[in-house]
């Protein structure tokens, strides 16, 4: 059990790959239904090509997880390039009845003033952003991934508050770009995509020269190839007064996901117990906890020591 802190609760951030639409419902029916979690993140953030596999099915989703007891928030486009994009976060904002995750600066913009939730792929570095976020309407930031664990207690002690969250689990989102390098990768174009990132529901593995797996594409967006998993660091992250753990969907068993998290949060289980967890929930995946450490986010460190 995690003593002298308040401990945290658990978080499911938005699916960042294509999934068809009855799938991506079916997840969040289950996800309600079963997971230990309280609050969760929908929206497309990484193409605006791909929202009309789940505008049909965002009401009902929303209704069932709230029904479930669970608060959710609506995440806006990550990349904004078109005028067509501009008018979609314009009307999120401006036709939300509920709590919007910025994940762009002009998502903030339209937000200034506004309670609102600031999403990872936002750069919060120091403690003097987090301020000034807060200062315009941001009550909760979830912090970069690649932030190292040194960075993120100086930003919660320089920002009293403001709610933090900390990405613990999934693919780290690292780039996003206009162009589609994972339509170009199958002989395509984005304007002509014919959305083949649907082909690869978890990314699209990129290997080195010398066959090595290196980076994941998932559309217009790059992602590590392992994945995240800050299970063994939950105890430092709570004393350090992180309020969220976010959970990133992936392709996998995410409501045993939800489950390991929620157990050891609640100190049932240790975590060499909890990692053989998780391998079971998402098999073949490599994990990584290096950017943690400010060492090389690929890195995975099993005999930790406080940092």
């Amino acid at each position: 059990m995690m003593t002298g802190a308040t401990l945290p609760s658990l978080s499911l951030g938005p699916v960042l790959y294509l999934w068809e639409g009855p799938k991506w419902r079916d997840f969040y029916f289950r996800i309600a239904d079963e997971a230990p979690v309280a609050h969760v993140v929908i929206g497309e953030t990484v193409c605006s090509k791909r929202l009309h596999f789940i505008e049909p099915h965002v009401g009902e989703v929303v209704e069932r997880l709230e029904r479930a007891g669970k608060s959710v928030s609506l995440a806006s486009l990550a990349l904004v390039t078109l005028e067509r994009e501009a008018q979609v976060v314009r009307a999120l904002v401006r036709d939300s009845t509920h709590p919007i995750e910025a994940n762009d600066l002009s998502a903030l913009g339209l937000l200034a003033g506004k309670p609102h939730s600031v999403g990872p792929l936002i750069n919060v570095y120091n403690g003097a952003t987090a301020r000034l976020l807060a200062s315009r309407g941001a009550t909760s930031i979830c912090l970069p991934p690649e932030l190292p664990m040194a960075s993120v207690r100086d930003i919660v002690r320089d920002a009293p508050g403001v709610s933090f969250e900390i990405f613990a689990f999934g693919r780290v989102p690292l780039a996003i770009s206009a162009r589609c390098a994972h339509a170009r990768s199958k002989g395509l174009v984005k304007d002509n995509c014919q959305f083949i990132c649907g082909d690869d529901p978890d990314g699209l593995v990129v290997e080195t020269l010398d066959r090595q797996p290196f980076l994941a594409l998932n559309g217009v967006q790059t992602v590590s190839h392992t994945c995240q998993a800050l299970i063994q660091e939950l105890p430092e992250l709570a004393a350090a007064g992180i309020s969220r753990i976010r959970l990133s969907p992936q392709d996998c068993d995410m409501v045993a996901v939800a489950r390991v998290f929620d157990d050891a949060i609640a100190g049932r289980s240790l975590p060499a117990d909890a990692i053989a967890r998780l391998q079971n929930a998402y098999a073949g995946a490599r994990f990584s906890n290096g950017f943690h450490y400010g060492q090389q986010g690929a890195a995975w460190i099993a005999d930790h020591a406080s940092t």
